[in-house]
């Protein structure tokens, strides 16, 4: 077998994986999606959604709905954030990334009181920006695990591309997270509709199997799958 024979199958068994990954986390970020827009009435992963609704809510004097829609925005953001800081500083990042995500959806899951259900609505928020920070790209391409919105644009691009003469075809894994967010919101709907709040928590322990099975994939292989930067010290000046 030539050295390069060996490299293409290498990368293709490394591609394989990440999507598998991406497609499975999209599945769950899509079970999330449509539950916790079934039990809130809100989005908590679709922040565009939640910014057009919030002017809205706040054009039409509805202040406090505004302002649950704009701390959404922000715990998403804090979500993102929080991910990037867990799977910095753990051995295995998937693994603990979306072990992270089981516990929050868990949590979640037991905030059934009147009282608690904005509270519920940020934790299932948080839970979706945590998630994006389980995988980053694949073999150098970025995939987003819950904004379907930019997969698609850059699915669109690709076509485009491929019709004026680029045969190059590596953007058409940006389909497969859309495949798995809208294979997944199909069955939280139907899970929602089956068991009500309980789909949160049968959606937590889904997340922690994944969390699982991530602990199969070598350390040096999840690696490429996240955003690697070198952490600049700032230097003294002479």
């Amino acid at each position: 077998m030539t050295r390069q024979r060996r490299r293409h199958i290498i990368q293709t068994r490394r591609t394989a994986t990440g999507l598998m990954l991406a497609g499975t986390i999209s599945f769950l970020a899509g079970m999330t999606d449509a539950t916790g827009v079934a039990l809130t009435g809100d989005f908590v992963s679709f922040m565009t959604g939640n910014t057009t609704r919030a002017a809205l809510a706040l054009g039409g004097g509805n202040l406090y709905h505004g302002a649950v829609l704009l701390s959404a925005i922000v715990i998403f953001v804090l979500g993102n954030a929080g991910g990037i800081v867990v799977a910095h500083r753990a051995d295995r990042r998937i693994f603990v990334v979306l072990a992270c995500v089981s516990v929050i959806l868990a949590t979640a899951s037991l905030m059934t009181h009147d009282d608690l259900k904005v509270f519920r609505f940020y934790m299932i928020v948080a839970s979706m920006g945590m998630v994006n920070a389980a995988v980053e790209q694949i073999e150098g391409l970025p995939i987003g695990l819950t904004y379907v919105t930019g997969a698609l644009s850059r699915f669109g691009r690709g076509i485009g591309r491929w019709i004026v003469g680029d045969r190059r075809l590596d953007w058409t894994v940006q389909i497969v997270p859309w495949i798995g967010m809208l294979a997944g919101a199909i069955v939280g709907a139907i899970l929602t509709q089956i068991v009500g709040a309980g789909a949160l928590w049968l959606i937590s322990v889904f997340a922690m199997l994944i969390a699982f099975a991530a602990l199969l994939i070598p350390k040096p292989l999840q690696r490429r799958f996240n955003q690697n930067r070198a952490v600049r010290r700032p230097t003294r000046n002479g």
